[in-house]
């Protein structure tokens, strides 16, 4: 293991295998009906197979990509280069815009998944600056806390980029919501006013080469909380999901100008996909998730509409603020349990 830290090294069933497996009929979703300007605005009948698409893929897989989707492909490099300027910073630069526990925005390097270290470093910045998010991860307080965004002075570019980046991003995750909303069977826009206050973040990933990728993961095996994540990787690849069908973990090769979609709610119609990232010990590489997380006070449950007598709720309320920042608590110290997650609110079977 040479000089590499302990707290990298992942507990043996969890190492990635040395012989990648390239996913095969991963859904790749074309958008171009939603953003031609060649085309006219789009009726019923002419989504009405897209929709399906969508349902199809989000069911069978928990994740699909999009392609044509109306971000300028501009915005995603510009970002990504800035992005690559700023790791390239030495460790004493970056940590002038470094988070903490009161504000967990900016730059880290000590994040832990399931308790265990990851191979990256982050600079993370929220869509709405400020956000308003619950001072703590207690109950019963209610104070409520901003958190503003950090900005390095170099690269100068970095805030414009990201500000750019999260304009067009923020179009193409409204549109995802309203075709996933249509594909449950619900109004195009049911889901929208739980994101009037948004608490959606951007996270740029930089995973530097590791002297042991066979030990040590980018990040470790993991759902999202979010509703939906929309993610921009490059072309060095490293993601990797859980198959459903034999529980094998597969790649999700880089697509030029696409992005990977993984959803999360919805009473276990579809059901988010584990995902981890694996790295190499020769090329660093650069992901960007743009998290699309509901308002501070939205109550996280089952709709209404998706619930019967046949398909009874599965899991219990949850205040969204509050499950977001218990999360984040974990990010600055290791826990002797592990972090939060939504099953943790599932209901037992006998219950429904």
């Amino acid at each position: 293991m040479g000089e590499v830290d302990a707290a990298f090294i992942q507990a043996t069933e969890h190492r990635p295998k040395l012989a990648v497996v390239e996913a095969d009929g991963i859904p790749l979703i074309d958008l171009s009906v939603l953003n031609s300007p060649d085309l006219p605005e789009p009726d019923a009948a002419t989504i009405r197979p897209l929709i399906a698409e969508i349902g199809e893929a989000c069911e069978n897989w928990g994740f699909f990509q999009v392609i044509n989707h109306g971000v300028p492909l501009e915005r995603q490099k510009n970002l990504e280069v800035a992005a690559r300027k700023f790791f390239a910073l030495s460790k004493q630069e970056k940590k002038k815009v470094g988070r903490d526990e009161v504000n967990p925005l900016g730059y880290y390097d000590t994040e832990h998944t399931k308790n265990v270290r990851d191979w990256k470093e982050v600079f993370d910045v929220t869509i709405q600056n400020p956000t308003l998010v619950p001072a703590s991860h207690e109950p019963n307080d209610k104070e409520l806390r901003e958190y503003i965004n950090q900005w390095p002075e170099n690269p100068p570019e970095l805030r414009e980029e990201c500000e750019h980046y999260a304009k067009e991003v923020q179009k193409l995750a409204y549109k995802l919501l309203e075709l996933i909303s249509l594909s449950l069977g619900l109004p195009a826009n049911h889901l929208n006013g739980f994101f009037k206050d948004h608490t959606s973040f951007i996270r740029l990933n930089h995973y530097p080469p590791c002297p042991v990728p066979h030990l040590a993961l980018g990040v470790g095996r993991h759902k999202d909380g979010g509703a939906l994540t929309i993610l921009a990787q490059d072309d060095v690849g490293g993601l990797e999901v859980k198959r459903k069908t034999d529980g094998e973990w597969i790649q999700v090769k880089p697509t030029h100008d696409a992005y990977i979609i993984n959803v999360v709610w919805s009473n276990d119609r579809y059901e988010s996909v584990e995902h981890r990232a694996i790295v190499n010990s020769e090329k660093g590489r650069i992901s960007i998730p743009f998290v699309f997380n509901p308002a501070h006070y939205t109550i996280v449950e089952p709709l209404e509409e998706l619930t019967d007598d046949q398909n009874p709720a599965k899991y219990k309320p949850y205040n969204w603020g509050k499950f977001f920042a218990t999360r984040k608590r974990s990010n600055f110290q290791k826990l002797d349990v592990e972090n939060i997650q939504i099953y943790h609110f599932r209901l037992s079977e006998k219950f429904g």
